[in-house]
């Protein structure tokens, strides 16, 4: 009776619309005994995993909460009874149940019987062991467009790794690109229509900064200066900005806190998946030529950083400086998430020249493409040659040559130019 009372079973949802990390779930849960998904609130990742659960434990639940704790800090391995794969959703909040699932796939030597869910990462402390060899990760972000049903999927990245030829058309205007921008890929706002395509974004902004990132590591912080902070970075979307460049940008926001105090902040935003920055291309490390190895501050969705700057469509339409940066930001979300479908890795790319490229995709074989975003089309013949230069320059060090170039656009076609580099309009593009 007691084991019962502790389960919730599935329910099919039949809004649901299928998401690349239904693949990649299924093919984890194949070959590790546990599945860790991360990734920020409400990006979907606990429906998802219902749909394969045969039985959830849902250990936020405010009837059941406390009797959880009560039974984790007694017997923990009692919360893992149940049918499997059994879902523990928000499980960070009961860190113990790591190292309990980790002692069970041990024990059982069973493929698929746990699949665990959170938005935001438990204190290091709280973990004695490693899931090395018993976890498998799968990381889910906010809807990418093809998704959402915003990209017609008529351009595979896989084709383009392979060098197929290609044409398609977007018709996706910009006015539709600005609105998906401040939309968001959230599948609550993707699936209920609204007038106010921001409320979602508002309302997750609104438990990230009046609670969530005070809860994460238990300090707590001052909602206005986390505001504060959450703006500079809105500001410097995209960016590389140092932590003097956000301290200053605050102080200009009549607010000011030290660099420590920043860095504890931003670290709390990481470990709730607010933050996911793009790191530097590692492989760049083997160059003789000095590598920029900071990583590019963006949010999760950029449908936060619209928000946290007050953007509506129409004012991002009137500021394409802004917009472009938005844009960059909307473009690497959906590679990130394309990448994931192919095992492979997205990262930025600068050195000490001035060389520069928005997106290298690498395989885990090394074959690596470079990818530049350009919102309009007039700088399509620039950008070009910016890719064909570091192809050259970044092949003589490599020792392998670029597969692919792209420039992924807010254009209309898709086409491969005579020098060989790919145009496509982004909601063009699936993985």
């Amino acid at each position: 009776m007691a084991d019962q009372s502790m389960t919730t079973a599935p329910v099919p949802d039949s809004k649901y619309r299928p998401r690349i990390a239904d693949q990649l779930l299924a093919e984890s849960l194949h070959s590790a005994g546990a599945v860790q998904i991360v990734g920020p609130k409400w990006c979907g990742k606990t429906t998802t995993a219902r749909r394969v659960a045969r039985e959830v434990r849902f250990l936020q639940d405010p009837d059941k909460r406390s009797d959880y704790q009560k039974i984790a800090n007694e017997k923990p391995s009692l919360l893992l009874k149940g049918e499997k794969p059994l879902l523990l959703d928000e499980w960070q909040d009961i860190p113990v149940l790591w190292d309990a699932v980790r002692f069970a796939v041990d024990r059982e030597q069973t493929n698929g019987r746990y699949i665990l869910t959170g938005s935001s990462v438990p204190p290091e402390k709280e973990i004695k062991h490693s899931g090395a060899g018993r976890f498998s990760k799968v990381v889910m972000r906010t809807m990418s467009l093809f998704e959402s049903g915003e990209s017609n999927g008529e351009v595979s990245l896989s084709d383009i790794i392979g060098q197929k030829e290609i044409y398609a058309r977007s018709t996706a205007s910009q006015e539709e690109l600005a609105l998906l921008i401040v939309r968001g890929g959230w599948p609550a706002s993707v699936v209920t229509q609204s007038n106010d395509p921001a409320a979602r974004v508002r309302d997750y902004l609104a438990a990230v900064i009046e609670s969530d990132i005070s809860r994460v590591d238990n300090i707590e912080k001052n909602p206005k200066r986390v505001q504060l902070l959450m703006r500079s970075l809105a500001r410097n979307e995209s960016t590389e900005a140092a932590m003097t460049t956000l301290r200053s940008d605050m102080v200009i926001d009549e607010g000011e806190l030290s660099t420590n105090t920043i860095a504890v902040y931003l670290n709390a935003l990481r470990r709730l998946y607010v933050l996911d920055e793009q790191e530097a291309w590692a492989a760049a490390l083997r160059s003789k030529t000095a590598i920029r190895t900071s990583p590019i501050r963006r949010y999760c969705d950029p449908s936060i950083a619209a928000a946290l700057l007050g953007a509506s469509p129409d004012k991002l339409l009137n500021d394409f400086n802004t917009l472009g940066f938005l844009f960059e930001s909307l473009c690497i979300r959906d590679l990130r998430i394309y990448a994931e479908s192919l095992h492979a890795s997205i990262a930025h790319y600068r050195d000490a020249r001035g060389l520069e490229c928005d997106a290298i995709l690498e395989l885990p074989d090394g074959t690596w493409g470079a990818i530049e975003v350009k919102f309009g089309t007039e700088t399509e013949d620039q950008a070009a040659e910016q890719l064909l230069t570091l192809k050259k320059e970044v092949s003589s060090w490599h020792g392998g040559t670029a597969a692919f170039l792209v420039i992924l656009t807010a254009g209309e076609i898709a086409y491969q130019r005579n020098d060989g580099v790919y145009v496509v309009p982004l909601a063009c593009l699936k993985p």
